[in-house]
């Protein structure tokens, strides 16, 4: 009797775990307990549109969806830092937002395969060339470089002065007036005009003479080089190549989003706001000089704003991104969604939807 028994009551016990696990998995779909998805607007991926979410982060979803076939409800949160605060929190069972993979994020929550490649990227005002070109010719360092060139040529043609004054009166006489036509005769030497109505006569204003001639045309070589470079040098220095050229301008850029850590990393002082939007009304309003945020998100923004002429994303990115759902620490959802994802991804149809968005 003693075996019967124990083997009766195992069967039990076993038939017992059975059935709990199958109405916890079936409660995951369940009308009294659907499964959360926090969200939060950020076109293109999540945006409302007559109190319904569209977007790429929404398409993949619902395809996603389409096999899984969870009964589920959006939860919106009013900003990313909420959202990523909800996620940590457990107070939703997973986002669908474009929320960028990052080491600091990977300590909090888990993510999903990435459904989405990104770059972080810098939005500035356009500039026209010519107006460009136009403010540095009316700069400090062009007038300063012309300012010395003219201190050297008046320097010769004072000494040329000094020996032709009594010797070439016709020439060079008189004291401002000779002064005046041995400056005159200094530029035109140096520029190789060479009209010849002007010319030292005596030994000492000939040596000046021959000194000035060789050194003015190395003089003028650099100085030219130096006009050169004072036109084009600001356009240079406007140009962001990598992170730390961004240490030289006011930043701002989205609170809680990885451009914000990616800049604290590096030490890069910048103003913080709530959403892409906020940022690109700072740059307009010139309160700011760069925003530093998600590329397609940006230039999304910067269209459906018209904004295109007046503001442009600078060609060199700073960072690749990944786009991925994000879970709490140890979700059983993660393991449910990503091989479903990674099979969506593969799709001739994401492939369209992609396609279209960029």
């Amino acid at each position: 009797m003693m075996p019967s028994f124990r083997s009766t009551f195992l069967l039990l016990f076993t038939f017992a775990i059975c059935v709990h696990t199958l109405i916890a998995q079936d409660s995951l779909s369940s009308e009294n307990n659907k499964v959360v998805i926090g969200i939060s607007e950020t076109a293109p991926f999540v945006e409302k549109h007559n109190d319904k979410f569209r977007g790429l982060s929404i398409a993949s979803w619902k395809m996603v969806n389409e096999e899984l076939q969870l009964d589920y409800e959006f939860r919106e949160y009013q900003d990313l830092g909420s959202l990523l605060a909800g996620i940590e929190a457990g107070e939703v069972d997973f986002s669908i937002n474009p929320v960028t993979v990052t080491d600091n994020r990977m300590h909090r929550m888990d993510f999903s395969q990435p459904y989405f490649i990104s770059h972080t990227s810098v939005a500035k005002r356009s500039e026209s060339q010519t107006l460009r070109h136009l403010q540095n010719l009316f700069s400090w360092e062009f007038f300063s470089i012309i300012a010395l060139l003219l201190l050297i040529i008046f320097i010769f043609g004072f000494l040329v002065w000094i020996f032709e004054r009594k010797e070439n009166k016709d020439e060079f006489g008189g004291n401002l007036k000779g002064i005046l036509q041995g400056f005159w005769w200094s530029a035109v030497t140096m520029t190789t005009v060479g009209y010849g109505d002007k010319s030292p006569r005596t030994l000492g204003g000939r040596i000046v003479g021959l000194i000035w001639m060789f050194m003015a045309v190395i003089i003028i070589s650099s100085f030219t080089a130096g006009i050169a470079s004072s036109l084009t040098v600001k356009g240079i220095n406007e140009d962001i190549g990598t992170i730390q050229d961004l240490e030289r301008f006011e930043v701002t850029t989205v609170s809680s989003s990885s451009s914000q850590e990616l800049l604290e990393l590096y030490n890069i002082e910048a103003d913080f706001v709530n959403n892409e939007i906020e940022a690109l009304e700072r740059l307009i309003n010139e309160e700011t000089f760069l925003v530093v945020y998600d590329e397609p998100i940006l230039r999304y923004q910067i269209e459906q704003l018209n904004l295109s002429n007046e503001l442009e994303i600078v060609e060199q990115s700073l960072k690749k991104d990944y786009y991925s759902y994000a879970f709490p620490k140890s979700s059983p959802y993660r393991e449910m969604i990503d091989p479903v994802l990674v099979r969506v991804l593969k799709t001739m149809e994401w492939a369209a939807i992609v396609k279209d968005y960029n």
